[in-house]
C-alpha cells in the first residue's frame, strides 16, 4: 500500500532499539553505506535471504554440536572442532556455527533430473535437496569401530562410466568399508543407491546409520520408524528408505538420550523413535562373518522438484550424443575434462545451476559462463531450453533480472544468446526479437550521462555486479559485459530489424568512448597502465573482474597493455600457493578465476598460462569437482557450494580453447598445447568442436624419427559458410596459416635458442 512509505518506520525503529539497549540499526546501516558508492540497491533481497536462511542453520549448529561432541558429526565438524587439527576455527565470538573448512561434495544424478544426491568426501550421503543423510559404519564385536568422518584417511573418486558413481572407500585396523553411491532409473523414474560393501577380520556388524545431518549442518529428524517387515525407514512419515535386507538388529535414540551411535551394544531392539527437539538418530544392523563380507543396497525414490509432469528421461549416451570429446595421454587432465561434462550435464536439467545444493538456484553471470561451456561442449540441446526460459525472466522495461542490483546481467543474457545463434549457425529464434531489443534498450537506458564529467560519465551507474568484487561501485565488469550485449545485440537483430542493429551498435560505439575516458583518466591517477575494479578504487584482488575485457569478452587485443598489467599485478599481489586468492568474500583460492588470468595469458601467448591450468588441476577433489573457494591451509571448499559448476564449465573452456579457439574472425589451434601430451606416442584429438565458423576435429600426432621433433596436425570441417583463417600455434614450433583447402599439416620444431 503507498502510503505505508508515509509512516516513520526509521524513527519507530530507531527509537525501539534504543530503548532495549541495541544499536541502532537505521544508523548502523547508514555507516555501512558509506563504504560503497551511492546506489539504487544496497545488496540483492535474494542474497540477504540466502544469507539468512545460511546462517540460520549455522545458528541451530552452534546451539547443537558444540554440546554434543560425544556424536558422530560429518567429516567437516569432526576436523573443524578438532583443536589439533589444521581446519580447527574457534568459536568464541561466532553467532553461528558454518562449514567453513571442507565444504566439498559431489552430485550424482540422473540427466534432466532436477533431483541431485550429494556425497560429502566420507561417503555422508545426502539423498534430497537439504535433507538429512545416510552413513555406514563398521562395528567389530571386540569394540573396534570405523566411523569414516573419524578415519585417517579414505579413498574417494567418481566412476563416469556406465553413470557417475561416487565410490568412497575407508580401511582401518583390520575392517574395511566400501559404499558406492549413483542415480539409475527403475520403471523410467530416477533412483537414488546406496551400497554399502563391509570386510572384517573378526566377526562385526555392517551398520547403515540414519543421520540428522547433511555438509553444512543440521537436518532434522522428528520420526523414524521401520516396517514390520524390517526392510524399510519411513522418516517424518514421508520419505522412505528401502533396505535392501531385513535389519537382523535395529536401535533409535533421540536427543536427550544422544546419538543411536551409543546405543549400538544395546540388547533391547527398537522399531521406531519421536524426537521433538529433531534430532532423532536410528541404525540398522547386519552381522559381518569374518572373511565373509557383507553387502547392503539402499535405494531411495528421488522426488520431484520443480516438474509435476511425467517425462521420458534420456539415458546418459542420448544425454551426451554428439559432444566435444578430448583425448590426451595425461589421466588427469582427461578425466577432469570427462568429469566436467558429466557435471554440467547434470546440472542443466532446464535452466542451469552453478552447484547441486548451497547454490542451487539461477543466476544471469553463473549461467553465461555454463552455458558457454555447454555450448562448446557440443551440447546444444541442454543450453537452448535454458535460453529460452531467459524471456520470462525479463522485466517489463527489459531488465534480465536474477538479483536487483546486478547491472551485468543484461550483457550477459545478450552474449550467450548471440554465442548460441553463431555457434550453431542459426538465427535466433522469433520469441527472442523482443527479448533482444528490450534487453539492450535497457543498457542504453540504464547508463549514466556524460555530464558533468567525472570517472564514471557514461558508464553504467553503481551496484552490487559481482558480490566478490566488493561493496557498491561502478565496476568496469558491468560496463565490459555492457557492450558487449550491445554488440551482441546488433549482431542478433541484423537479421530481423536492422534499424536496431545500427542503434545498438552507435550505441556500444559511444559507450567505447566513454570506458576509454574513464580508463585515461584511470591509469593516469595509477601511474601504471591496469584496469582496477572501477574508477575509484586502487588495484586490489577486486582487479580480477576488469579481465573480462579479454576473457572471454576479447573487447581489446591480446597484448592490451592494461590488461596484461592488470595480470601482472594479480599474479604478483594476488596469488596464493599457485592459485588467485580473492581477499573480499571468498577468502579462498579461486580455481574459475584463476583459469580467467590463464585464459588472457593465453591468448597473449604467454607460457605461463600451463602453470595455472596444472595448479587448477591439483587443486581438483578426488572427485573431479572444486568448490567455489579453496581453503589456503585445509585444500577444502571455504565459500559457496561444494561442487562449483562454473569451475567445471571453466575447465572445459580453458581446455578447448588450448586446442582450438577463436581470435577475431579466424581459428587457433593447439596454442596451448603442452609438449608433454604428444611425448606419450599417443595423438592427440578433439572434437567435434563447435565454432563461430563451424565444427572442427583435431588430431595431433607425434612423428617418430632422429632429428628434430616433428608432428602431423590433421582436421576435418563443417563451416556455417567459408571457411575461416585457420593459424597453427603450438608452442616450440612456427606459426603455420594454413592455405585454403588444406586439411593437413606438418611441423618440425623450432631449434633451442
Amino acid at each position: 500500500m503507498p502510503w505505508l512509505k508515509w509512516l516513520p518506520w526509521r524513527f519507530v525503529l530507531s527509537r525501539a532499539a534504543r530503548s532495549q539497549g541495541f544499536l541502532d540499526p537505521v544508523a548502523l546501516l547508514g555507516r555501512l553505506h558509506r563504504f560503497a558508492q551511492p546506489s539504487e540497491v544496497g545488496e540483492p533481497i535474494e542474497l540477504l535471504r540466502a544469507g539468512a536462511v545460511f546462517h540460520a542453520r549455522g545458528l541451530i549448529n552452534s546451539r547443537v554440536i558444540q554440546h554434543n561432541l560425544d556424536w558422530v558429526w560429518p567429516y567437516w565438524v569432526e576436523r573443524q572442532f578438532d583443536p589439533l587439527d589444521v581446519s580447527f576455527v574457534p568459536r568464541a565470538f561466532s553467532i553461528t556455527h558454518i562449514n567453513l573448512t571442507h565444504r566439498n561434495w559431489t552430485a550424482v544424478g540422473w540427466p534432466d533430473c532436477e533431483a541431485l544426491p550429494i556425497v560429502d568426501p566420507r561417503g555422508l550421503f545426502t539423498p534430497h535437496f537439504d535433507s538429512w543423510s545416510l552413513d555406514g559404519w563398521i562395528l567389530a564385536e571386540d569394540g573396534r569401530c570405523l566411523l569414516p568422518s573419524r578415519a585417517p584417511s579414505t579413498f574417494q573418486t567418481l566412476e563416469l562410466s556406465p553413470w557417475p558413481t561416487l565410490v568412497t572407500e575407508t580401511r582401518q585396523a583390520g575392517l574395511r568399508l566400501v559404499s558406492r553411491a549413483w542415480v539409475a532409473l527403475e520403471a523410467g523414474h530416477p533412483v537414488s543407491h546406496l551400497r554399502l560393501e563391509a570386510d572384517a577380520d573378526a566377526p562385526a556388524w555392517l551398520i547403515l546409520a540414519l543421520r540428522p545431518y547433511n555438509p553444512e549442518g543440521i537436518s532434522f529428524i522428528h520420526e523414524v520408524t521401520l516396517s514390520p517387515q524390517r526392510t524399510q525407514w519411513t522418516v517424518d512419515g514421508r520419505r522412505q528408505v528401502v533396505l535392501g535386507a531385513p535389519a537382523e538388529r535395529h536401535h533409535v535414540s533421540d536427543y536427550h538420550a544422544g546419538d543411536v551411535h551409543i546405543h549400538l551394544a544395546d540388547l533391547e531392539d527398537q522399531l521406531g523413535v519421536r524426537c521433538e527437539v529433531g534430532m532423532a538418530t536410528a541404525a540398522a544392523l547386519y552381522r559381518i562373518e569374518p572373511g565373509q563380507g557383507r553387502e547392503l543396497t539402499v535405494t531411495l525414490p528421488l522426488e520431484a522438484t520443480g516438474r509435476s509432469e511425467i517425462r521420458d528421461y534420456p539415458s546418459w549416451p542420448q544425454a551426451l550424443d554428439g559432444h566435444c570429446t578430448v583425448q590426451v595421454s595425461e589421466p588427469r587432465y582427461q578425466f577432469l575434462y570427462d568429469a566436467a561434462i558429466k557435471t554440467l550435464v547434470l546440472h542443466a536439467p532446464e535452466d542451469v545451476y552453478p552447484g547441486p545444493y548451497t547454490y542451487k538456484r539461477f543466476w544471469f553471470r553463473d549461467a553465461a559462463f555454463i552455458l558457454h561451456g555447454l555450448l562448446c561442449a557440443g551440447l546444444f540441446s541442454h543450453a537452448e531450453r535454458a535460453l529460452d526460459r531467459f524471456p520470462a525472466r525479463q522485466t517489463p522495461r527489459g531488465y534480465f533480472l536474477s538479483q536487483a542490483g546486478e547491472w551485468d546481467s543484461n550483457g550477459e543474457a545478450l552474449w550467450i544468446m548471440d554465442r548460441f545463434c553463431r555457434y550453431t549457425g542459426h538465427p535466433p529464434k522469433p520469441r527472442w526479437h523482443r527479448a533482444v531489443r528490450r534487453g539492450a534498450r535497457w543498457i542504453a537506458r540504464k547508463r549514466l550521462p556524460h555530464t558533468p564529467p567525472s570517472p564514471h560519465a557514461g558508464l553504467l551507474p553503481a551496484g552490487f555486479s559481482a558480490e566478490h568484487l566488493g561493496p557498491n561501485d561502478y565496476y568496469y565488469w558491468d560496463d565490459f559485459w555492457g557492450i558487449a550485449g550491445l554488440r551482441s545485440a546488433a549482431r542478433l537483430a541484423t537479421g530481423f530489424d536492422a534499424a536496431a542493429a545500427r542503434e545498438f551498435e552507435h550505441e556500444a560505439e559511444d559507450f567505447q568512448g566513454a570506458i576509454e575516458r574513464s580508463l585515461t583518466a584511470v591509469v593516469q591517477r595509477l601511474g601504471r597502465e591496469a584496469i582496477p575494479a572501477s574508477p575509484y578504487r586502487r588495484l586490489d584482488a577486486g582487479a580480477i573482474g576488469s579481465l573480462a575485457v579479454s576473457y572471454p569478452l576479447q573487447l581489446c587485443p591480446p597484448d592490451d597493455p592494461r590488461v596484461l598489467g592488470t595480470a601482472e599485478y594479480l599474479l604478483s599481489e594476488c596469488f596464493v600457493q599457485g592459485g588467485f586468492f580473492q581477499d573480499m568474500i571468498h577468502s579462498g583460492i579461486n580455481a574459475y578465476l584463476t583459469l580467467h588470468v590463464a585464459q588472457v595469458l593465453l591468448r597473449a601467448g604467454d607460457p605461463r598460462h600451463l602453470r595455472l591450468m596444472d595448479r587448477v588441476a591439483e587443486l581438483a577433489s578426488p572427485t573431479g569437482q572444486w568448490p567455489e573457494a579453496i581453503h589456503p591451509r585445509t585444500l577444502g571448499g571455504c565459500m559457496g557450494d561444494g561442487q562449483h559448476v562454473w569451475a567445471a564449465a571453466e575447465w572445459i573452456l580453458m581446455v578447448r580453447n588450448c586446442l582450438v579457439r577463436e581470435e577475431g574472425e579466424h581459428l587457433i589451434l593447439c596454442s596451448g598445447v603442452p609438449q608433454r601430451w604428444l611425448d606419450g606416442g599417443q595423438p592427440v584429438t578433439f572434437g567435434p568442436a563447435p565454432t563461430p565458423f563451424g565444427t572442427i576435429s583435431i588430431e595431433l600426432r607425434a612423428l617418430g624419427g632422429p632429428g628434430p621433433r616433428r608432428v602431423t596436425l590433421s582436421w576435418e570441417a563443417r563451416w556455417h559458410t567459408r571457411p575461416p583463417r585457420l593459424e597453427v600455434r603450438l608452442p616450440g614450433y612456427p606459426a603455420v596459416a594454413a592455405a585454403e583447402g588444406d586439411h593437413r599439416l606438418e611441423l618440425t620444431e623450432e631449434p633451442a635458442p
